[in-house]
């Protein structure tokens, strides 16, 4: 139960931190985004990681998934964001929400048993995204912005499935103070400071709205999550992918985004296939 709850919680952190996020992309660089929403997730996970105290069991193999969780989540912001700044979140948030598939498939790697049918699933999914990516005729410059989004969106789900998995580690060892630390220390390290030094990190007060709702939301999201992979890693990650078809819906209504008709049944092939991934392992 714990598993689902954590994952759910996390799909609706998720998918408030991808729309706040589609929006600060019109108002502010993907970098100066991306240093904004981890320096204001240190600010949070950094005195509850100082509270639980240096865990006992932190040794070389703990530190190497920190390093996987925390690398993986930047790379995947930063691919999210730039794909946000060229197309729709209805195209980017599904195909990017396929971490979970992505975390799955690591898992059953790593020796983690899916239901039958957890294959078929998987293969709709590939099915899906492929859809999603398709873009109407005769519109070039459209074609090519929504090709370009929907590949940044699958490195994304690549990076995000592989940090969702450390993540999941992370949060068994050492607690879920401590697997909230990593990507924001990742995030400010690599991309806040050096920005800073030269100069270049800026933040428009518009924009701060949005940067301090993601930053909080992604914390969130991440406890969310954590606190589900202790009891099931592959159950939570699918769950919390459910964040692309918030985030869709919210996109339609609100933003009045548009998709092809063939892009809308590939986003709900993604949609649907997740969530029997989900049921399968429930």
């Amino acid at each position: 139960m714990l598993a689902i709850l954590g994952g759910l919680g996390a799909a609706l952190c998720w998918a408030m931190a991808i729309l706040v996020a589609s929006r600060a992309t019109r108002l502010i660089d993907t970098r100066s985004l991306l240093a904004s929403v981890m320096t204001v997730g240190l600010l949070i996970a950094a005195p509850a990681a100082a509270l639980s105290g240096v865990p006992e069991n932190l040794d070389a193999g703990s530190a190497g998934w920190l390093a996987v969780s925390g690398a993986g989540n930047v790379v995947g912001l930063m691919c999210t964001y730039s794909a946000l700044r060229i197309g729709k979140v209805g195209l980017v948030g599904p195909i990017s929400s396929t971490e979970g598939a992505v975390t799955a498939v690591i898992s059953v790697i790593a020796g983690e048993r899916l239901a039958p049918g957890a294959g078929l699933s998987l293969a709709g999914i590939a099915v899906g995204v492929v859809l999603a990516a398709v873009s109407p005729a005769g519109d070039d410059d459209a074609r090519r912005s929504d090709s370009r989004a929907a590949l940044l969106a699958g490195a994304a789900a690549l990076s995000f499935g592989f940090s969702l998995y450390a993540t999941g580690q992370v949060s068994r060892d050492l607690g879920i103070a401590w697997s909230l630390l990593p990507p924001r220390l990742v995030g400010v390290a690599v991309i806040a400071l050096p920005l800073l030094v030269t100069r270049r990190w800026q933040v428009r007060r518009a924009a701060l709205p949005f940067v301090v709702v993601g930053g909080l939301c992604e914390v969130l999201g991440f406890a969310s999550f954590a606190l589900g992979a202790r009891h099931g890693v592959a159950i939570s990650a699918v769950l919390a992918s459910q964040f692309a078809a918030i985030a869709a819906v919210v996109s339609y209504v609100a933003f009045h985004e548009r998709l092809a008709r063939v892009q809308v049944v590939g986003v709900a092939t993604i949609v649907v296939g997740v969530s029997i991934l989900g049921a399968l392992n429930g």
